[in-house]
């Protein structure tokens, strides 16, 4: 049986700490629960306090009808759980373009794109590669990069090890981003690249 399996493939290994966390274990259930994948969790002080909050369907696409279902339905839980203080904004957005990866399927995906990683402790007297992203294997992320002494060359890195990783805006992932939004208009599947909902107030 490949549930599991599965399963692991799509269950985000990146977490939020603190606050963050808090707000993704309560939000996440009920953004699955409407179809949806959380992304990711980030509360920024630009503007006043805004709590953005990125999520996506299974195929990678977002609408604007489906940020305010998704914000009908966290607004609620977040007063309820009383969790941020004062006024705050709810921002529902999607990952964009130069995305977060954070589900092993992420790196399947978008593999032969140019990725940026941090790692939780150095490797080779480095927490930071940058290189072309390979795909994923036997629970490591595979990743092509220029070494000193060594040239160009693969290395796999434990998705335990990795504390961040994102997509670098280059001009072939731009190219590719348009290629799959067709594709997805064509199936009537149209991508957004986010909506700011209004302030919400405690």
């Amino acid at each position: 049986m490949q549930t599991g399996v599965e399963d692991a493939e799509h269950r985000r290994f990146l977490t939020e700490h603190g606050l963050e966390a808090e707000i993704a274990s309560i939000v996440e259930p009920a953004i699955e629960d409407l179809g949806f994948r959380l992304v990711r969790v980030q509360i920024s002080g630009r503007e006043g306090k805004t709590v953005q909050i990125m999520a996506e369907r299974p195929d990678g696409t977002i609408t604007v009808d489906d940020c305010e279902a998704i914000s009908g339905q966290v607004s609620p839980l977040l007063d309820v759980h009383d969790l941020v203080s004062g006024a705050y904004r709810l921002e529902i957005s999607s990952p964009g373009i130069d995305r977060p990866l954070v589900r092993p399927s992420d790196f399947e995906s978008w593999a032969g794109n140019e990725i940026k990683i941090e790692l939780r402790e150095m490797v080779d007297g480095r927490k930071r590669y940058r290189g072309r992203l390979e795909g994923f294997e036997n629970g490591e992320v595979l990743i092509e990069v220029e070494l000193d002494q060594i040239g160009r060359t693969v290395l796999g890195f434990p998705v335990a090890l990795i504390a961040d990783a994102k997509l670098v805006l280059t001009d072939e992932l731009i190219r590719e981003a348009l290629t799959r939004a067709k594709k997805q208009a064509k199936s009537g599947s149209a991508a957004h690249d986010g909506a700011d909902l209004d302030p919400m107030e405690e």
